[in-house]
């Protein structure tokens, strides 16, 4: 071979290496596909909302690391197991669902796509890459009754209730427990409507309420209904998952907000890492996400800092809602005094405590 033409061949040569080397480059810096699955619309002011300020975040803090996606409104049925094996089959690195109902189908396709790693919201069932996670609302719902029970005229509280599944159960005997606190007499009304988000229900639920005597109503469902309701006839309420003050400024007294984000950097970050496990992950004001922020006008300065203290009580874990004395609905004692409910009972609480009125649907 001449010397010409051995420089050519070691030219090609070398322009192959760099060649191969950019595409090697190129494919090692393709972004993690990420994909979350809401139960309701990103502009719900709610549930859903706050989780899409998570997906945010996510993006925010890794960048061209990662690339994710959203499928919104989609119902807790076979349709979800369709949108799950959809995104699965479409190569996304971890599929969160944020929803209770969504915990069966999300099990059935995590089997079926063992290299793809799953996180449920507020479920309990997991699997080698199927982990469960969720926000502490009841800390929330705590601090927020805080606020109902000074701010109460009548006494009289409700709440527009979704689901009767344990964590809402939990979340309005939590706003009583905060209530009764600082007023004894305090007692509180929930009206179920059977749906996470249906503004036209929990609008109707608000207004039975308020011609009830309810003059602070609190609610875990997704619309910011409640506050408009509240706002239209002149009684006071609360956001829930966000901020929704823009809704019913004069009625607005604070908002229970969630933050999701913090979780899901945690949880995306390990996976880019390749350290992520399946785990059980139930966050709270400890961890920051979960806070009650927004406070309103007609909020006095004494009763935003008796709720702040018992926000950094609670941060510090010198506190606890669900600390005895405390009695059931029908008198039962469940905790005796200075004893504190563990994350076992707390999460399958099945019953009303002591001020909450009315039954449980079955």
């Amino acid at each position: 071979m001449s010397l010409s033409r051995f420089k050519t061949a070691a030219c090609r040569v070398a322009t192959l290496v760099v060649t191969l080397g950019l595409a090697s480059q190129a494919l090692a810096a393709d972004p993690a596909k990420i994909g979350f699955v809401y139960i309701g619309p990103t502009g719900d002011h709610g549930w859903t909302y706050a989780h899409d300020q998570g997906r945010k975040a996510v993006e925010a803090k890794f960048g061209d690391k990662v690339k994710t996606t959203f499928v919104e409104n989609v119902p807790e049925t076979a349709d979800a197991e369709r949108v799950f094996r959809d995104l699965a089959q479409q190569g996304y690195k971890m599929i969160f669902a944020t929803s209770f109902g969504y915990m069966n189908q999300q099990l059935k396709v995590a089997k079926a796509f063992p290299k793809t790693a799953f996180m449920h919201a507020t479920g309990y069932k997991t699997a080698p890459n199927l982990g469960v996670y969720d926000v502490r609302t009841y800390e929330g719902a705590y601090m927020l009754g805080v606020v109902a029970g000074k701010m109460s005229k009548s006494g009289k509280l409700g709440v527009v209730a979704s689901i009767p599944i344990p964590e809402v159960i939990r979340n309005i005997n939590a706003f009583t427990i905060g209530a009764r606190s600082v007023n004894p007499k305090a007692t509180t009304r929930a009206i179920w409507v059977n749906s996470w988000f249906d503004p036209g229900k929990e609008r109707e639920a608000a207004l039975t309420l308020i011609a009830q005597g309810a003059d602070v109503l609190m609610q875990n469902t997704d619309s910011p209904a409640v506050v408009q309701a509240a706002q239209e006839k002149g009684v006071l309420a609360f956001g829930w998952d966000s901020d929704m003050s823009k809704f019913g400024g004069k009625a607005h007294l604070a908002a229970s907000v969630l933050h999701w984000g913090v979780i899901y950097n945690k949880v995306v970050g390990e996976s880019l890492e390749g350290t992520w496990k399946p785990g059980d992950i139930w966050w709270g004001v400890k961890e920051g996400a979960v806070n009650i922020e927004s406070f309103g006008p007609a909020v006095p300065a004494d009763v935003k800092k008796l709720a702040e203290e018992r926000r950094d009580a609670i941060k510090a874990g010198t506190l606890h809602p669900f600390t005895g004395p405390l009695k059931a609905q029908d008198g039962k004692e469940i905790l005796a005094a200075g004893k504190s409910m563990g994350d076992t009972d707390l999460r399958k609480i099945n019953y009303y405590v002591e001020g909450v009125e009315g039954a449980i649907p079955k």
